[in-house]
């Protein structure tokens, strides 16, 4: 049960150092977001991940439908997938592009405060 934890933590560190990266190339226009592995590794992280989350939530019996911070965030996670695809594929200008990472990078870190406080106030809880 740790060792999966561990690799879910981690896997939600690469998965957001990446992203973080990858808007910052797109920015710059970056050659280096064409190269294979750039593309490739984001998709090997986010499964690792998603592969853990089920796992953990699987060992802890938590479930959507009765665990409304989770489903909270599985809703979320949808929104970020789609922020992100606009701001690294689909945005049609450089604007549209850094309003959804910046959007994307919010959601994110919604989504992390979300699992850390099992609660959807999420960061509010601090307040």
């Amino acid at each position: 049960m740790a060792i999966i934890k561990i690799i879910h933590v981690t896997c939600v560190v690469l998965s957001f150092v990446g992203f973080f990266i990858r808007g910052i190339w797109m920015l710059k226009d970056s050659k280096l977001l064409q190269q294979r592995w750039v593309k490739v590794s984001p998709q090997i992280v986010d499964t690792v991940l998603l592969v853990s989350a089920v796992t953990l939530a699987i060992q802890f019996r938590f479930s959507p439908m009765e665990q409304t911070w989770l489903m909270v965030k599985i809703i979320a996670l949808l929104v970020y997938i789609g922020a992100g695809l606009i701001a690294l594929r689909f945005g049609r200008n450089k604007s549209t592009r850094l309003y959804a990472w910046l959007f994307g990078l919010v959601i994110y870190l919604y989504i992390v405060s979300v699992a850390l406080t099992k609660s959807t106030m999420a960061w509010f809880t601090f307040i």
